[in-house]
């Protein structure tokens, strides 16, 4: 990526980080017109790093990056403040317009997203999952890859009882009653 970036006579790379700590630091350390943030970080998720990063820098643009479909992504991360949402198998062309675009202000996301949200409008009916809040988005996700109570409590610094509890609520709000409906509802959806 950093390549497709630097081969652009008016863009430059300021700065790369391999996980959300580093880039947090950074950020706050360097001035940039943007932020390229990959919503899958090995250490927390970039929903976490999006929502940090809007409460400190509220007007700063930020490209979310992914290899997750959109559907299930793209109006989550839209709404926590992204400028845009761009898959990480698109066109380096696409990344190139999409920086330029969230850089001067707009918004981004592919024809193909705003094809669906169009007759999504048409049609307000939401998805299950789509009643989630973020916080419980991430557990059912982290649920539906094996993880255990205990592993998600570690993994997002709460406690057992705490993601009990939100284990709770996602299943009264999806209307299922065990990990194993979640785990089924997240790979038909390709949540994970």
């Amino acid at each position: 990526m950093k390549q497709i970036l630097v081969a652009e006579q008016d863009m430059q790379v300021v700065g790369e980080a391999e996980n959300a700590r580093e880039a947090i630091r950074l950020i706050r350390q360097t001035a940039c017109d943007a932020v390229v943030l990959d919503i899958t970080l090995p250490d927390v998720s970039g929903l976490d790093v999006l929502s940090r990063l809007k409460s400190e820098r509220p007007t700063l643009p930020v490209l979310i990056m992914s290899i997750h479909d959109e559907e299930p992504y793209a109006l989550r991360v839209l709404k926590a403040g992204a400028s845009g949402y761009l898959m990480k198998d698109s066109l380096p062309e696409e990344l190139i317009k999409a920086i330029r675009k969230i850089a001067s202000g707009g918004k981004y996301i592919s024809p193909s997203l705003a094809e669906r949200l169009a007759l999504e409008l048409a049609s307000p009916e939401k998805s299950p999952h789509e009643k989630l809040s973020d916080r419980e988005f991430q557990i059912l996700c982290l649920i539906a890859s094996g993880k255990s109570l205990k592993e998600i409590g570690e993994a997002l610094c709460i406690s057992d009882k705490t993601v009990s509890s939100y284990r709770s609520r996602i299943l009264e709000k999806m209307k299922m009653s065990t990990n194993a409906d979640l785990t089924r509802y997240a790979l038909e959806q390709h949540l994970v």
